[in-house]
C-alpha cells in the first residue's frame, strides 16, 4: 500500500504547479530526472538472478524436506544429495543490489540531483530508498535464513523460514521492476 500511495502522489505531483512567491504566479518545476538507466538495468538483473537462485534456494529445501522421511527409513538409501549453496548466493546478491542503488544515488548527485533539488528528484529517492529500506529487511530474512541452515535446524523449520523468504524476495523484486518503470515511463 505505500508504493500504491507513493505512486498516486508521483503522477499527481507531476502535474501540479507551484506559487512562486517572487512573481507570484505559478510555474512548473517538475524537472526531468537525468536517470543512469544502465546502472539500474543492471541492478534489474541482479535483483531477478537473485530471485532465481532464491526460487533454486526453496526448490532444494523442499526437496530436503519431502526426502526426510524417507531417510529416516532403516535400509532406504536416496543417494548422496550435494546441496549447492544458492541461499547464500542470493545474500550476496542482495547486498550487490544494495550496492547498485547507492552507486546510482552517487551517480545522479554527481549529475546535480540530490533529495532537494526538485520534487521530480525528491520521489526517486523517495521510491528507491523505500524500496531499499524493504529491501534490506529482505537480506536480514535471508541472512536468519542461512543462520538457520548453518545451526542445522529441523528440515521442515528451516523449509519454513526458507520458503516465506522466497516470498517476500520474489515480491521484492517484481516491485522493483514496478517502481523502475514507474521512473522511466511516467515522467
Amino acid at each position: 500500500m505505500l508504493f500504491v500511495s507513493f505512486t498516486s502522489a508521483y503522477i499527481v505531483r507531476q502535474g501540479l504547479p507551484t506559487l512562486d512567491e517572487r512573481t507570484n504566479t505559478y510555474v512548473r518545476d517538475w524537472l526531468s530526472v537525468s536517470l543512469p538507466v544502465t546502472l539500474l538495468i543492471v541492478n534489474t538483473i541482479i535483483l531477478l538472478v537473485s530471485s532465481v537462485t532464491m526460487e533454486l534456494a526453496r526448490r532444494q529445501i523442499t526437496r530436503q524436506a519431502a526426502l526426510a522421511p524417507v531417510k529416516s527409513i532403516p535400509g532406504v538409501s536416496v543417494g548422496n544429495e550435494r546441496s549447492f549453496p544458492w541461499l547464500n548466493i542470493t545474500v550476496l546478491l542482495g547486498f550487490a543490489f544494495l550496492v547498485g542503488q547507492w552507486l546510482a544515488w552517487r551517480e545522479l548527485g554527481d549529475r546535480g540531483f540530490y533529495l532537494a533539488t526538485s520534487p521530480s528528484s525528491s520521489f526517486f529517492y523517495l521510491l528507491t530508498g523505500s524500496h531499499a529500506v524493504h529491501l534490506a529487511g529482505g537480506v536480514i530474512a535471508l541472512m536468519v535464513a542461512a543462520i538457520t541452515s548453518l545451526l542445522h535446524r529441523p528440515v521442515e523449520a528451516r523449509r519454513i523460514v526458507v520458503d516465506v523468504t522466497a516470498w517476500y524476495w520474489h515480491f521484492m523484486a517484481v516491485l522493483w521492476i514496478y517502481v523502475f518503470a514507474l521512473l522511466c515511463f511516467a515522467r
